[in-house]
C-alpha cells in the first residue's frame, strides 16, 4: 500500500523520536538553546543518551473571547486572540499553546576534536487539542469560500504541516570560532523576539507571538527559513550573526540575507537586526468561485521585504523591562511569480498578485513591557503593543474603505505565571486587541477581549 509522502515523513519523525525516548538514561550530555543555535550542557534529569536529548512542551488551557471564532485543529494559536476579520461572537473553548507552542524535538552534540563539536536539532510543533501537526496553510484551505461569519480560526504561518516545521539543522560549534549551521532555522529577527518580547512569544497574549509577521520581516512564512546557512559568534559581551537563505529553484521564497549585532552589558541586553527577503509570500483564502475552480489551493501576494529592528531588555533585581521597534517595507517583487507556484508545505498558489505594493507598504511595530518576579515561583507580566501601517493606496486614505489605507492594531495584555515545580507551571491572563483604519477593513468587529488560563509541561 502506498503511503502519501507527507504522512510517511510524519511517521518517520515519530519513529525517530520514539527511538530516542527509549534511550533515556537520565545522564546529562546536551540541550539546545533555540535563540542562538548553541548546544550547552544539559541538566542531570534530561532525557539524554550519547549526546542526544529528547525534549518537548505541552501547553493547553481554556479561553473565553467576547468576539471570537471556533477553534482550529491546525492553526497554532487555536483561537483568534489577535483580532481577525472573522471574530464575530462569544466563544468559550479549550485552547492550545497559550504561553508556548507545544512541541517535541531531538537535539544533540558530539565532540569531534580540537574544541569543535558536531551539533543538530530536529523539532516540530503540534496541537494538543487535536493531535495534528501545526499547519496554518491547511487552516486557510479549510476556510476557502466560506463566509466570514462561518470561518474558524485560520491564518498564514511558517508552520505548514512539515515533519520538522520548527527546526531541522546541523552544523559545527566551537567556543573560539562560533557556530555554523545549515537547514531550516529561525530568522534572526525571530530569535531576537524570543529574547525581547515581554510576553516571550505567548500566542494568547502577544501579537508578535500570535503572528509571525514581525518575526518574518513582513510575512509570517519567513519567520523560519529552509535552506538557510547561519553563522554566529560571541566574543566577550559582543555577538554577531549572519544568515543567508538560498533561493529555491522551483518554488518560493526567493532567498534572504540577514545580519544581527548585539551586546550584554551588566543588566542591559540589546540587539539590532537587518533582514531582506525576496519573493516573500502572504498566503490567503480563496473566494467561493476561485475555490471551486482550484480546490485545495490558496491565493498569494508576493513582495520583496526589507526590515530592521532594535530591541532591548534591562534587568534590575526582580524586574525586567523590555522594549522594541521594527520597521518593515514591502515592495513589488523584482522577480514576479507566476500562478501555480508552490509555497511552503507544498501548497499551490492558484491566484497570485505581484503588484500589491506599487506604493510601498510601511509597517511599524512598537512594544514595551515589564516582567516582575514577585516570588521565585510567581511572575507577573504587563505589555503593550502597537502595529501601524501607512496609506499605500495612493490617495492618503485613513479610514476602513480599503486594506491599503493607513491604520493600526493595538494590543495590551496582563499575565500571571506560577511555577508548580521544575516541569509544570500554571498561568492566567487577559488580552485586549483592537483595529482601526485600513487594518480593520472588512472586519466584522473591531475589538476583542480574551481571557485564558492553562497549564504547561516541559520535559
Amino acid at each position: 500500500m502506498n503511503m502519501p509522502a507527507r504522512r510517511r515523513d510524519i511517521c518517520l519523525l515519530y519513529a525517530v523520536i520514539f527511538a530516542a525516548s527509549l534511550s533515556y538514561t537520565g545522564r546529562a550530555q546536551a540541550q539546545t538553546t533555540s535563540s542562538a543555535n548553541v548546544v550547552q550542557p544539559s541538566t542531570s534529569d534530561s532525557l539524554t543518551l550519547w549526546g542526544v536529548t529528547l525534549y518537548g512542551t505541552v501547553d493547553i488551557g481554556v479561553a473565553h473571547l467576547d468576539h471570537g471564532a471556533p477553534l482550529s485543529a491546525t492553526y497554532a494559536s487555536g483561537l483568534p486572540f489577535l483580532l481577525q476579520k472573522f471574530n464575530n461572537r462569544p466563544v468559550t473553548s479549550f485552547a492550545p499553546n497559550g504561553l508556548s507552542q507545544s512541541k517535541i524535538g531531538v537535539s544533540g552534540v558530539e565532540p569531534i576534536g580540537g574544541g569543535v563539536s558536531a551539533v543538530f536539532k530536529l523539532e516540530t510543533g503540534f496541537q494538543p487539542t487535536s493531535g495534528q501537526l501545526a499547519d496554518g496553510l491547511k487552516s486557510l484551505v479549510l476556510s476557502n469560500g466560506a463566509p466570514l461569519a462561518q470561518q474558524r480560526e485560520s491564518g498564514d504561518s511558517s508552520r505548514a504541516g512539515q515533519p520538522f516545521q520548527s527546526a531541522a539543522w546541523a552544523g559545527l560549534q566551537s567556543k573560539a570560532w562560533g557556530t555554523l549551521t545549515y537547514g531550516r532555522q529561525n530568522s534572526l529577527i525571530l530569535d531576537d523576539l524570543q529574547k525581547y518580547d515581554p510576553q516571550l512569544q505567548a500566542q494568547a497574549f502577544s501579537p508578535v507571538g500570535y503572528s509571525g509577521v514581525a518575526g518574518g520581516g513582513g510575512d509570517t512564512e519567513d519567520a523560519r527559513l529552509d535552506q538557510a546557512l547561519r553563522y554566529a559568534v560571541q566574543h566577550g559581551p559582543v555577538r554577531f550573526a549572519a544568515l543567508h537563505q538560498f533561493a529555491r529553484g522551483n518554488g518560493l521564497p526567493g532567498g534572504s540575507d540577514q545580519f544581527d549585532v548585539g551586546a550584554d552589558i551588566a543588566g542591559l541586553s540589546v540587539d539590532a537586526t537587518y533582514a531582506h527577503v525576496s519573493d516573500a509570500v502572504a498566503a490567503a483564502t480563496l473566494t467561493a468561485a476561485q475555490a471551486a475552480a482550484a480546490p485545495g489551493t490558496l491565493a498569494g501576494t508576493i513582495s520583496d521585504n526589507t526590515a530592521w529592528t532594535l530591541q532591548g531588555r534591562y534587568g534590575w533585581k526582580a524586574a525586567k523591562l523590555y522594549a522594541g521597534y521594527e520597521h518593515i517595507e514591502l515592495a513589488d517583487p523584482a522577480r514576479p511569480i507566476a500562478r501555480g507556484a508552490d509555497t511552503i508545505g507544498g501548497y499551490e498558489l492558484s491566484t497570485v498578485s505581484n503588484t500589491a505594493y506599487a506604493n510601498h507598504k510601511i509597517q511599524q511595530f512598537y512594544w514595551i513591557g515589564l516582567r516582575y518576579a514577585f516570588t521565585p515561583r510567581l511572575d507577573l507580566t504587563a505589555a503593550a503593543y502597537r502595529n501601524v501601517q501607512n496609506s499605500y493606496k495612493g490617495n492618503g486614505c485613513a479610514d476602513r474603505s480599503a486594506s491599503s489605507c493607513s491604520g493600526a492594531h493595538t494590543e495590551a495584555s496582563l499575565v500571571a505565571d506560577y511555577k508548580l515545580n521544575k516541569r509544570f507551571d500554571v498561568y492566567a491572563g487577559l488580552n485586549y486587541s483592537a483595529a482601526s483604519g485600513g487594518m480593520a477593513f472588512g472586519y466584522l468587529n473591531t475589538a476583542v477581549l480574551s481571557q485564558m488560563g492553562g497549564v504547561r509541561f516541559n520535559f
